[in-house]
Order: structure tokens, then C-alpha cells, then sequence
């Protein structure tokens, strides 16, 4: 049944989200502006793929960058609202819901405002459950698709003149370093829509679901907040049936923003090492491999049990160390392709091919 989204259902999905925003995933403020001016503007409806026909157009609004240590990045709600307003117009027919490449703290809501000022609908799926480092995680496959695509991008600091608006064409894997590019130019993050697809596509190769699995996690967290911090911790793992892996005092061993819009280092919980690329990418201790993407890696605070982003933890901070294995989680067939990974493990030094799951697994 189309579900209706308003006030609580944002909480709920900056809560959920932020635990899939996986230390990345952009922030639960943005999110909040996002989602304060889609209900405000209009009434945005969430649809299951099944409830729209299958030649039905769908199209992916995303956040593009990564922080890092510039300051000067600007994406304003109507950013997300005009990127989505040059696709329609260049790909010469209405689009009729918006997905979102990724759930996280803000990403979740990425498409709430332009389906709601462009008549149309948000859609029950994303192209990955968890935060990822890379558009092409997110793509559904389209990476391996030499068929050129429309992708577009808009925002940016206008007071130090670098907004941007861009449209290219082109497949997939060669348009998405662009669109960083404009990121990086832009100050550091930009809105993107990009991908027009048939809805039978999305239910195809998609993770369908993936909006309400951030919505139930949010209202189990929402629930259990007035029991104090570990009550949430629980409630996340029974949730998820995610455990604890690590806990204690937080160290950043190394940490670099790339002119490839990326955070790449290094953290130490505890005992555990986790290693970023936008968002955690794997999580050792004792010489052994505890976690690996694609499955969900959160750094919780100890005593709130609020998810911290990369970015914001601070020295000697008490965090824990969440896993959800991806079995346990929606998971788009794509995730699986080795081919995605390479550049992964070049930005960390580490093996992420050997760790993924088996395909039928």
C-alpha cells in the first residue's frame, strides 16, 4: 500500500538511515532540512516497485563527494530539485518516482523533495542498502552497461561562485568520475540525478525494500531512545540481528581527502581497525578479517548509542562497533560484481574481493 511520509516518518528515516549511513553517508541536519521542505512543499508517497507498472521511468537522486577537510561545499534543497529538473528535460519525458542510490544519514530522504515538486513518487527500493564510496556501487549494475545514460548535477558555493550545473551523456562508468569531479569543483559535495530506468529494471537488479528497512530501524530506534543508550544499542542488533564487535576509546591513525571527492583512512576502536573510504570498508583485529563491504559497519556512540560519522569522531571517544552481516539485509545483485572493488582496494591497501559473498549465497 502507498504509504504517505510526514513528520514521523522523517525521524525515522534520518534514525535508520544513519545507522546505514555505515560512518558515512552524509548528516542527519541535512537530511532533516531535505525532508522538513519535501513535507512542507506537499504530501511525498512511498510506493513498493510492484505498485507502479514496469515501464514506468525512474530516476537516482544522490549526493555526490565526500567532505574531507573543505568547508566551502553548499547543497541547497533546490539543488536536489534542479538536477532532477535537467534530466527530465534532457531525457525528454516525465519522470514518475525517484529512488536514492543508498541509504545514510541524509541520503535516505534524497528523493522526497523532487518527487513531490515534479508530481511523482519516492520508490520503495535503493541501489544499496548501506552508504557506499562509489556511484557505480550504487548504479544497479549500470557500470557494466556501455550504453550511454543521462547523469546530472547542480550546486554549489554560490558565494565563492562555484555553483555548477552539468548534464553529460555518456555509460555510466565513464560519466561518474565527472560528477565527482564537479563535486570536488563545487566545494566538496553536489545533488546528482542521474540513471533514467524502467521500473521493471529497478525490480530487477535493485535493493526493493530498502526505504521501509530504514523506516522500521528508525522507529525501533525511536522507541527504545527514552531507555538511554544501550537500550538503543540493543534494539539496533535485534533489529538487524547485527552484534557488537569492538568497543572503546576511538584513535584516527590516518585520515586524507582525495581530489576524487573521497575520505580515505584509517581508525582504531579498541582492538579493531577500521578502514574508510567514505564510509567503513572493513573492520580487523588480531590479524583476522571481522567485516568487509557490502555488509553494514557503524561506529555507535557508547553511552548515546547515535551513530558517529567518520568525520565527527573525536579523539578518545567511546564508540561501538556494529556489524551487520549483508545476508541479513537487502542486498542489489551488482554488489557482487567484482569488478567494483579494484579501485577500493588501490585507496586502502586491503583485499575486499576475497570477502565478498558468494553469488546465490
Amino acid at each position: 500500500m502507498p504509504r504517505e511520509l510526514g513528520a514521523a516518518e522523517m525521524e525515522a528515516a534520518l534514525a535508520g538511515g544513519a545507522v546505514l549511513a555505515a560512518g558515512g553517508g552524509g548528516w542527519a541536519e541535512h537530511g532533516r532540512v531535505l525532508g522538513t521542505a519535501a513535507i512542507h512543499c506537499g504530501r511525498p508517497v512511498l510506493m513498493h516497485p510492484d505498485e507502479l507498472p514496469d515501464g514506468a521511468i525512474i530516476a537516482t537522486a544522490a549526493a555526490i563527494g565526500a567532505p574531507g577537510d573543505q568547508t566551502a561545499w553548499e547543497m541547497l534543497a533546490v539543488d536536489y530539485v534542479r538536477a532532477a529538473q535537467l534530466l527530465e528535460r534532457e531525457f525528454g519525458r516525465k519522470i514518475d518516482g525517484f529512488m536514492v542510490g543508498q541509504n545514510g544519514m541524509s541520503s535516505t530522504l534524497n528523493g522526497w523533495l523532487p518527487a513531490v515538486m515534479m508530481k511523482a513518487v519516492v520508490l520503495d527500493a535503493v541501489g544499496d542498502i548501506r552508504a557506499h564510496p562509489t556511484g557505480d556501487m550504487g548504479s544497479m549494475g549500470m557500470h557494466r552497461d556501455p550504453t550511454p545514460t543521462i547523469q546530472t548535477v547542480a550546486g554549489g558555493n554560490r558565494a565563492e561562485g562555484r555553483y555548477i550545473e552539468l548534464v553529460t551523456r555518456g555509460a555510466t562508468a565513464m560519466v561518474s568520475p565527472i560528477l565527482r569531479t564537479a563535486g570536488h569543483m563545487s566545494g566538496g559535495f553536489i545533488a546528482s540525478c542521474r540513471n533514467p530506468v524502467t521500473n521493471g529494471f529497478v525490480k530487477a537488479n535493485a535493493a526493493v525494500g530498502g526505504i521501509s528497512y530504514a523506516l522500521a530501524l528508525g522507529e525501533a530506534i525511536l522507541a527504545a531512545r527514552p531507555s538511554g543508550g544501550r537500550a538503543v544499542i540493543e534494539a539496533i542488533c535485534a533489529h538487524t540481528r547485527g552484534r557488537i564487535l569492538a568497543e572503546g576509546p576511538a584513535r584516527r591513525e590516518a585520515l586524507a581527502y582525495t581530489e576524487a571527492a573521497y575520505d580515505v583512512g584509517r581508525f582504531q576502536v579498541g582492538d579493531a581497525t577500521l578502514h574508510l573510504m567514505n564510509e567503513w570498508i572493513a573492520v580487523e583485529a588480531g590479524g583476522e578479517r571481522l567485516a568487509t563491504f557490502p555488509d553494514v559497519i557503524t561506529t555507535l556512540d557508547a553511552q548515546t548509542g547515535a551513530p558517529v560519522s567518520a568525520g565527527r569522531i573525536r579523539e578518545g571517544q567511546l564508540l561501538v562497533v556494529l556489524h551487520i552481516p549483508s545476508a541479513e539485509v537487502p542486498l542489489a545483485p551488482a554488489l557482487l560484481d567484482h569488478g567494483l572493488y579494484p579501485v577500493v582496494e588501490a585507496a586502502l591497501g586491503i583485499e575486499v574481493i576475497p570477502y565478498l559473498p558468494k553469488a546465490g549465497a
